[in-house]
């Protein structure tokens, strides 16, 4: 189904933002229109050992700490999935990396992980499945929208490398 198809169909309201393809959160600064939300960072993580997959979402200036977060998760080392990982499960390319990809995983083989500080904004900014728009979502139909593709976010105070450490 396509995404705007879904979201109507559900009555999640979403503002949409136009602009050229961006693949960093300085891209995004500079190239992204003034619009409403809190700015996001999506990384799609895995556990090699156990075969596990993480959607892990933080506030765009967060340096997430993949040792400590493997820790709070109980895996044993989390690392960047390939591009192929990231088609396979939520059928996105590299740089549009978006919790609205979701919508793909119809099997449930990703666990979503929202950090707890941006979890407390009304609204965010997500890639419709493509990194040329962006959508403004509030978090009570970005909640919703995770439940209807069958998922749980699991917030979490995320770990952040401190300034300075590698």
């Amino acid at each position: 189904m396509n995404i705007y198809e879904f979201l109507d169909t559900h009555d999640i309201a979403y503002q949409r933002y136009d602009h050229p393809a961006v693949f960093t959160c300085e891209e995004a600064d500079r190239l992204v229109p003034p619009m409403p939300g809190a700015k996001t960072k999506n990384l799609f993580l895995y556990d090699k050992k156990e075969d596990r997959h993480f959607l892990v979402v933080v506030e765009c200036s967060v340096i997430v700490d993949l040792k400590a977060l493997s820790g709070a998760l109980g895996v044993k080392k989390l690392a960047l999935a390939s591009e192929r990982r990231l088609s396979h499960h939520l059928g996105l390319d590299a740089g549009a990396v978006t919790v609205l990809g979701l919508i793909n995983d119809t099997r449930g083989a990703v666990e979503v992980v929202i950090d707890r500080e941006l979890w407390g904004c009304k609204m965010f900014r997500c890639h419709p499945l493509v990194n040329t728009s962006s959508l403004a979502i509030s978090k009570q139909d970005l909640e919703r929208f995770i439940d209807l593709t069958g998922h749980t976010a699991t917030i979490l105070d995320v770990p952040q490398k401190r300034s300075g450490t590698g």
